[in-house]
């Protein structure tokens, strides 16, 4: 499988794709803003004008959208995906969506005569450009099997989890430890900082123990300096907590401390801080904290 389209090319699909060039695939691309494809282009992917050129030209379809109403639309509306259907066709959603919304979607596709997969991943633009993401993937095993090379390059962990929507149960499951780390650490930091404490002290004893992260060992010294390296958007976290908080109630389940989190991401988007690194959320509470 030599073939892959992508669609989506915004900073975590235009890296995934930069990398499958480099790695010596074929690859063609389609993103609704057309200045996002000109980096790739140069690279010696094809760009074409629609999901449906992008199916006809590839073996296997990537999509990296915002949200399910955004897979739906390149997959199923004119010039979707299946409408250039062929025999050889798969696609794989690497967008991060409800686990019922990936069902229905995957049925669709499978009422096309076409086989999907989810591959939700972990790790932003800066490890996919070197394949070093960590993949989650479900669906058909076979499907699976024969994208497996492709996969192989685009993380270096790969864990096949079963049925469609399993893996985006566990990508939902992962971006919630993402926020809950993300704010005990911008909590944690305010309140030493309040305390007239050097938060870097506090950094260096947290990080001596085995409640360290790779967050508390990396990002956080930014979130003291207020620098952040935009990895994945304030606005983009709060979209993902949104698709949790949907998910727990259509589970029938209570997860309190998201739904606080929710309220907390969408204050500081609110405030304006919803472009920068989801890490400046501590941004939020020095602004209440003033």
């Amino acid at each position: 499988m030599k073939k892959i389209g992508i669609i989506g090319l915004g900073m975590l699909g235009n890296a995934v794709a930069l990398h499958l060039v480099d790695s010596g695939f074929k690859v063609t691309a389609y993103n609704r803003t057309k200045e996002k494809t000109l980096e790739l282009k140069e690279k010696g992917a094809t760009i074409v004008e629609s999901p449906k050129e992008v199916a006809e030209n590839s073996e296997l379809v990537i999509i990296v959208v915002k949200d399910a109403n955004a897979v739906k639309q390149v997959s199923f509306e004119n010039s979707g995906i299946i409408k250039g259907n062929h025999e050889k066709l798969i696609v794989a959603d690497m967008s991060t969506v409800d686990p019922s919304e990936s069902k229905n979607i995957s049925k669709q596709f499978n009422d096309s005569g076409i086989t999907k997969l989810d591959i939700p991943v972990m790790g932003g633009p800066n490890v996919a450009i070197t394949g070093d993401l960590v993949m989650m993937a479900s669906g058909n095993k076979e499907s699976f099997e024969k994208c497996k090379e492709v996969f192989d390059t685009i993380a270096n962990k790969i864990f096949f989890v079963g049925e469609s929507g399993v893996a985006n149960s566990i990508k939902l499951a992962m971006n919630l430890q993402i926020t809950m780390l993300s704010l005990a650490l911008s909590e944690g930091i305010t309140l030493v900082k309040k305390s007239n404490v050097d938060p870097k002290i506090f950094l260096e004893i947290l990080n001596s123990t085995y409640f360290k992260t790779g967050m508390s060992e990396k990002k956080a010294y930014k979130m003291i300096d207020g620098k952040y390296d935009t990895t994945f958007t304030l606005s983009n976290l709060k979209k993902d907590i949104s698709t949790i908080t949907n998910a727990a109630k259509s589970l029938g389940i209570e997860l309190p401390m998201i739904s606080k989190a929710e309220e907390v991401y969408e204050n500081a988007i609110k405030e304006g801080f919803g472009d920068i690194d989801y890490t400046g959320v501590i941004e939020y509470l020095k602004k209440i904290n003033e």
